[in-house]
């Protein structure tokens, strides 16, 4: 069938059996995401319009897109965009792929009864990379002060620019805890919730990662040190000088190393109560949340 009547049902399905040769990971979804990205269309109107027939320059482009993802550079990197939870983000090397499970982790704070008390609370994403996170908290809590950490300027850029395509700039400040203390931009006790996503990988596993993950993926978002739990720990650290009384913290961390368990019994250490582990969507440990006692 010659490039200018190849339909958009054929060209799907021949990526999706490109794909599966590949060993592409969900060949067919992975098809469909490409072609809606650039028919710029939703991926369940792609069906509606399965015998419409290709321009080359779409062709080409689909396959362009196809090489990419199948040399394993993230799908997420090649289309430019992922959706997180009710909202689209832009997604590139400066900053990890959204995960559903990071998408968890916002729902666990988002669904607190104590943040939807308060009037006007003080929240902090720590380690934003995309700015995922911040901006969900931004879009839930309208009252709300949202200040975003990371220690790459790279990240904080790209979290910038999602701020800005969703009208969230003014809501939202942005801080490299690598150049600036946070000690300067709040007060001691002062904030109604911490959640981070950092680094949690242990160094010597680093290198054992997927080769999409390893070779697209930012290395400093990956790696927490030898057990992986040095960010975690500083996190912790500083969220005791940080949150109010009842002040809430919220965790993602490795579910393969027991850190859910160990990081537990560190929070406990550090005189935070309602020390609570949460698991996702596979069954496994992977968020620890704790809450500053009344008296503190």
């Amino acid at each position: 069938m010659p490039d200018e009547v190849r339909t958009l049902s054929w060209t799907v399905g021949a990526a999706a059996a490109y794909f599966e040769r590949c060993g592409v990971d969900s060949p067919r979804a992975t098809a469909e995401h490409l072609a809606a990205r650039l028919l710029g269309v939703r991926r369940g109107d792609l069906a509606a319009r399965g015998e419409e027939a290709l321009r080359p320059k779409v062709l080409e482009a689909m396959r362009r897109g196809m090489r990419r993802v199948a040399s394993g550079e993230p799908l997420q990197y090649v289309i430019g965009q992922w959706d997180f939870r009710d909202f689209t983000l832009r997604t590139d090397r400066r900053a990890l792929v959204p995960r559903p499970e990071t998408e968890q982790l916002a729902g666990l704070a988002v669904g607190s009864p104590r943040l939807r008390s308060l009037e006007r609370p003080i929240l902090v994403d720590w380690g934003t990379g995309s700015g995922c996170l911040a901006l969900c908290l931004a879009r839930e809590f309208p009252s709300a002060r949202v200040l975003a950490l990371d220690i790459s300027e790279d990240a904080l850029a790209l979290a910038r620019e999602n701020a800005s395509a969703l009208g969230l700039s003014d809501r939202i400040a942005f801080l490299n805890v690598a150049e600036t203390d946070v000690s300067e931009v709040l007060d001691g006790a002062s904030v109604h919730a911490i959640v981070s996503n950092p680094p949690y990988i242990p160094s010597a596993q680093v290198d054992r990662l997927e080769r999409k993950v390893l070779e697209h993926e930012p290395r400093v978002a990956l790696d927490g040190g030898p057990d992986g739990m040095d960010v975690l720990r500083a996190v912790c650290e500083e969220a005791t000088m940080l949150l109010a009384p009842e002040g809430e913290i919220y965790l993602e961390l490795d579910a393969e190393s027991g850190q859910a368990r160990a990081m537990s019994a560190h929070l406990a250490e550090l005189g935070f109560e309602e020390v609570r582990t949460h698991r996702d969507f596979t069954g496994a440990e992977r968020f620890v949340s704790a809450m500053m006692p009344s008296g503190i």
